[in-house]
């Protein structure tokens, strides 16, 4: 173990700053031994987090999967007249959200393709009839019947416009959008982001720090695996921890590591390394140790579990009802498997609502007290999602 770096890792648990070449160095160490590192992010996950996991109990509505966007490895996106097309009706939106409840959901997780009514016709034309002038306004509406049926809805729908925000706060207890990669170079011709303008990382900053204003508590994250190197990785997490300093309102930051997909550009890019990624996991919290921190498990099906050792204290949503629309071809991990191998490695499973508890402050009172009336201490009562 290199002095320097066994010094660095000292620093961190006492509390110390620590800058970019630090984490730089701690991962070249890491490359070859990476024990040191992982010890050092199980001790301060344990300090902030206990010996707990959280995950959110959702219902996954696919609003509308047009986008103007077109990104390397996305299969969510659809086109006009495509088999796996998503425009969802205020009928189909209030039966599922029936459906939800019957299945003991929490969350309803709303996500839409990149405002798709600028692009398609029909996206302009399914707005109209459900008598609605933009997805933004779609959504407002349906975050309503959400929250009147006792589901708690949080947004994913790309980079949403401050107003547009500011009237989802209403109904919404936290909302997401991913930094995926703070790299421009991603977005040159031949890469990844190149035909999608929203991934453009300015364009994505100014949501998170319309977020922050607004004083929404807020999921970001990054994308493992697409052509980044280990500087751009590191340079991303230090641009989320330069917004939570400056907000305080970034509640999670999911680790998503990249899979390849039939029928994409990237169809023949290895899938994202998993020591690589355990490294990048360890070292997140590292540079912010109190931070909610997450992997997908359905991305990992064989390993989750193995995760819980190298820093992660959440899964993110799991839907028993409905299927991961962006990730189709993965399906979400049975809870009661999620219980027994977060138990078998020490950990006690939890259900969080959409937001996390420490950022209860920051939604509007009608909606915590809404959330309180099935809360045990913040978190949801186990009688509630079993």
């Amino acid at each position: 173990m290199n002095s320097l770096v066994l010094e660095s890792l000292n620093g961190i648990l006492e509390d110390k700053s620590v800058s970019s070449q630090d984490i730089m160095e701690i991962y070249s160490n890491a490359l070859c031994d990476p024990g040191e590192l992982f010890l050092t992010s199980q001790i301060l996950r344990k300090r902030f987090k206990g010996n707990f996991v959280t995950f959110s109990k959702k219902a996954f509505f696919n609003i509308a999967n047009l986008c103007r966007d077109t990104c390397s490895y996305c299969t969510y996106k659809s086109e006009p007249g495509d088999d796996k097309l998503s425009l969802m009706s205020k009928q189909q939106v209030s039966e599922l959200v029936t459906l939800a409840k019957q299945y003991g959901c929490i969350e309803a997780l709303f996500v839409t393709g990149e405002v798709p009514e600028q692009k398609y016709n029909k996206a302009r034309d399914w707005l109209r009839q459900n008598g609605f002038e933009s997805t933004a306004e779609y959504l407002v509406y349906c975050s309503e019947i959400a929250l009147e049926s006792g589901l708690f809805p949080h947004t994913n729908a790309g980079n949403l416009s401050y107003d547009d925000m500011k009237e989802l706060q209403k109904t919404n207890v936290s909302m997401g959008v991913m930094l995926e990669n703070i790299s421009d170079r991603l977005t040159e011709k031949g890469m990844p982001h190149h035909m999608a303008p929203s991934k453009r990382p300015h364009a994505r900053l100014a949501v998170l720090e319309n977020a922050g204003r607004l004083k929404i508590p807020m999921t970001t994250g990054i994308l493992l695996g697409i052509g980044e190197t280990v500087h751009e990785v590191i340079d991303s997490l230090f641009a989320i921890k330069k917004l939570h300093q400056k907000y305080g309102n970034i509640q999670e930051i999911i680790l998503q590591n990249f899979q390849p997909k039939p029928d994409t550009a990237m169809h023949d890019v290895s899938p994202a390394d998993e020591r690589y990624f355990k490294i990048i996991v360890a070292i997140s919290r590292l540079i912010m140790p109190q931070m909610n921190i997450q992997i997908p498990p359905n991305l990992s099906p064989e390993s989750y579990q193995d995760f819980l050792s190298v820093g992660i204290n959440d899964w993110g949503g799991i839907s028993p009802l409905t299927p991961d629309f962006v990730n189709p071809e993965f399906s979400w991990p049975a809870i009661d498997a999620v219980n027994e191998h977060s138990k078998n490695a020490g950990f006690v499973l939890q259900c969080r609502f959409p937001v996390y508890p420490e950022y209860f402050g920051m939604v509007n009172p009608e909606l915590q007290d809404k959330m309180a009336a099935i809360a045990d201490d913040k978190l949801v009562g186990e009688k509630y999602w079993r």
